[in-house]
C-alpha cells in the first residue's frame, strides 16, 4: 500500500517537473544567483574595521546605517536586518530586468509566480539567459526592454546586503533608494506591482525629502540640490505620462484594418515627439539640473518603445493618488497615513 503511495507521489513529482520544468530552472537560476550574494556579504561591522577600504566608502556605509533608522524611527517601516551586510560587486552588474508590452496597446506582458503572484518584469541573475527571453518576446511581437538593476528587495524573506554599487550615488538618490526597498519590505501586496511601486517610490521620495531636511537643514546646498532634481523628476514624470495618455489615444484610433506600417509609422512619429519635447523641461536652474541632461541623452541614443511607457505607468501612475490620501486624509501625518494602509491592505 505505502510502495504504491510512494510511487504515485513520485510519478505527480516527475510530471509536475517536466510540466514546469521552465519555472523550476528559473526558480534555480534565482536562488543560485541570491545565495552567491548572501553568501560573499561581509558585516558592516567588519568593512568598517578594515583599514583596506577608503574612508568615502565607510561614510556611504555608515550614512545608509543613519538612513535606516530614520526610515524605521521617524518614517514607520518595519524594524529590518538589511543592510546589515556587504557586497563588492567588482564594478560588475548582477540582475537585469525584462519588461515587455504589446506593441500597439500599452499593456504590459505579466510573468506568474508561485506564492507571489503576477509581475509585469522578470529578474535574471544571468544576463545571457535575459537577452534569451527578451529575444523570444521580440519574436512575439512584443516591444522590451532590458535594463540593469542597481538594487531589490527580497521582501524580508532575506536580509538584503549594501551592493558596492549603491555607494556611487548621491546622498538624496541613496536615502530614496534605501527607503524604496525597504517599504517593499513592510508592504508588498500580492497581485498589485504598480500599487507596489507607486507606493514605493512615494514612500522613498518622501522619505528622503525628510532625511535630508533634517541632516541637513532646508537652507544647505545638498538639500536644495536634491529639491531641484526632484523638482525636475516630478516634471518629466508628469510629461512623459502626458505621453502615455496621447499614446493611449493615438493606439484607438488605429482599426484592424490599419496597416501595421502605418500604424508603425505613426508611433514612430509620436514618441519621437514626445522624446523631443524633453528639451522644454526646465525648473529655472539649470547647474543644478545638468547631470540630468544624461537622461535625455540616453533616451535620444535608442528611442522608448511601449516597454518604457508601461514601466513608467508600473512605478509613477499612482504618485498624485498618494500624495493627496496622505495630504487631505491624514493631515500630512504620516506614521498615521503608513499604519492606515499597513492595516488596510494584506502583505506577502
Amino acid at each position: 500500500m505505502w510502495k504504491k503511495i510512494i510511487t504515485g507521489v513520485l510519478v505527480i513529482c516527475v510530471i509536475v517537473a517536466i510540466w514546469q520544468r521552465e519555472l523550476l530552472s528559473y526558480g534555480w537560476m534565482q536562488a543560485k544567483g541570491q545565495l552567491k550574494i548572501l553568501w560573499n556579504t561581509q558585516p558592516v561591522e567588519k568593512v568598517l574595521a578594515n583599514p583596506a577600504y577608503p574612508d568615502s566608502l565607510k561614510r556611504k556605509i555608515e550614512l545608509i546605517q543613519e538612513i535606516k533608522r530614520f526610515a524605521i524611527d521617524s518614517i514607520g517601516l518595519n524594524p529590518s536586518g538589511s543592510y546589515t551586510t556587504y557586497y563588492e560587486q567588482h564594478g560588475q552588474p548582477i540582475l537585469w530586468v525584462i519588461t515587455a508590452s504589446e506593441p500597439y496597446r500599452l499593456v504590459a506582458h505579466q510573468w506568474s509566480f508561485p506564492f507571489l503572484g503576477t509581475f509585469s518584469y522578470k529578474g535574471f541573475f544571468e544576463k545571457p539567459r535575459a537577452e534569451k527571453e527578451e529575444a523570444e518576446l521580440k519574436k512575439e511581437g512584443l516591444d522590451t526592454r532590458i535594463g540593469e538593476v542597481s538594487a531589490w528587495s527580497t521582501l524580508g524573506f532575506f536580509n538584503d546586503p549594501i551592493l558596492s554599487s549603491m555607494l556611487e550615488r548621491p546622498v538624496g538618490r541613496l536615502a530614496e533608494l534605501i527607503i524604496h526597498e525597504l517599504t517593499h519590505g513592510t508592504l508588498f501586496i500580492k497581485n498589485s506591482l504598480e500599487y507596489n511601486e507607486n507606493l514605493a517610490d512615494f514612500v522613498g521620495e518622501y522619505g528622503a525629502l525628510r532625511f535630508m531636511a533634517q541632516k541637513y537643514g532646508k537652507e544647505s546646498t545638498t538639500y536644495k540640490a536634491y529639491l531641484a532634481e526632484r523638482t525636475y523628476d516630478e516634471r518629466y514624470d508628469e510629461h512623459i505620462l502626458r505621453g502615455t495618455q496621447t499614446l493611449d489615444s493615438l493606439y484607438r484610433t488605429f482599426g484592424s484594418q490599419t496597416p501595421v506600417a502605418e500604424k508603425q509609422r505613426l508611433k514612430t512619429a509620436m514618441i519621437e515627439q514626445i522624446v523631443e519635447t524633453v528639451d522644454t523641461l526646465t525648473d529655472g536652474q539649470p547647474k543644478l539640473l545638468q547631470p540630468l541632461t544624461k537622461k535625455r541623452k540616453k533616451h535620444r541614443l535608442k528611442l522608448p518603445n511601449n516597454a518604457y511607457f508601461v514601466g513608467y505607468l508600473t512605478y509613477r501612475k499612482q504618485q498624485n493618488r498618494f500624495r493627496a490620501e496622505f495630504e487631505e486624509r491624514f493631515n500630512g501625518d504620516f506614521k498615521r497615513y503608513f499604519s492606515y494602509l499597513k492595516e488596510t491592505y494584506p502583505s506577502l
